[in-house]
């Protein structure tokens, strides 16, 4: 039988226990993820203990009370704290989502908190997205049209024409969902991932972009979008319930039908 183990320098150690913040009637653990480049050392796990009664209801707002009360050199993106902008996009207890709309609440026992999965990391719990935004920039996510503007409007859409656009151009771009698919993990150099083809498809079905052809013609390869094999982790993680699954199901039948 085959063993896998990894690499000594990858393998997750344990960290420094902090000790706990003022008691109070609410104590959690929270059990993080800490890694740098700069010291040279393995990754490992450090435990926070504080009294949730003293802060807000998000696992945002708990590591927000971390770095300032305790550790200040534990490190996350973080802005807009409403769930639009995706930066404090993380795994929580396994699953792939959104610190600043993730209930503290919701856990039970120690709250385990990673980095997202099988990306580079830059430290502690910021993945390096430089990658993922060479791929969005790929696609060329903006409107692309041959004919002029109206001189005296916007260009304009049916209502049939623009709820096509619902469930697409919500996408807030934190990747919980192509950082919890197999084929992003094993093919993410090539693959595009359910984030960016969402996104393509986006303006594929946009009613007043002019370049369908040439956006299909794009992603006709076989790594690109035929990656995809359906696992459908990305729409059960999304933390804006959309789903890129259907998305890309929806480009594959666009596919074959301008075959004929």
């Amino acid at each position: 039988m085959a063993e896998f183990t990894l690499p000594a320098n990858s393998k997750i150690k344990q960290g420094k226990e902090w000790p706990a913040s003022a008691s109070g009637g609410a104590p959690q653990t929270f059990r993080i993820y800490r890694w740098t480049a700069e010291d040279d050392e393995n990754p490992k796990i450090d435990t926070y203990t504080i009294d949730t009664s003293d802060c807000g209801p998000m696992v945002l707002d708990a590591l927000i009370k971390i770095k300032t009360e305790i550790d200040p050199t534990l490190t996350f993106r973080r802005s807009c704290r409403e769930g639009i902008c995706g930066s404090c996009a993380m795994n929580i207890d396994g699953t792939n989502t959104l610190a600043c709309t993730k209930y503290i609440s919701d856990m039970k026992g120690d709250v385990k908190i990673y980095p997202l999965p099988h990306m580079k990391v830059v430290k502690d719990l910021v993945p390096d997205l430089n990658a993922a935004y060479a791929q969005l920039a790929s696609i060329e996510p903006w409107m692309k049209t041959e004919t002029a503007a109206p001189p005296d409007r916007e260009r304009l859409q049916s209502p049939e024409d623009r709820k096509k656009l619902d469930g697409l151009y919500e996408c807030i771009l934190c990747f919980c969902c192509s950082t919890s698919c197999p084929s992003y993990w094993w093919n993410g150099d090539r693959y595009l991932g359910p984030a960016i083809l969402l996104q393509a498809y986006r303006w594929i079905v946009d009613s007043r972009d002019e370049h369908t052809g040439e956006r299909l013609d794009n992603l006709e390869d076989p790594f690109r979008l035929y990656r995809c094999h359906t696992i459908m982790n990305c729409s059960k993680t999304c933390p804006k319930g959309l789903n890129p699954a259907k998305a890309i199901a929806e480009i594959k039948k666009l596919m074959v039908e301008r075959q004929y």
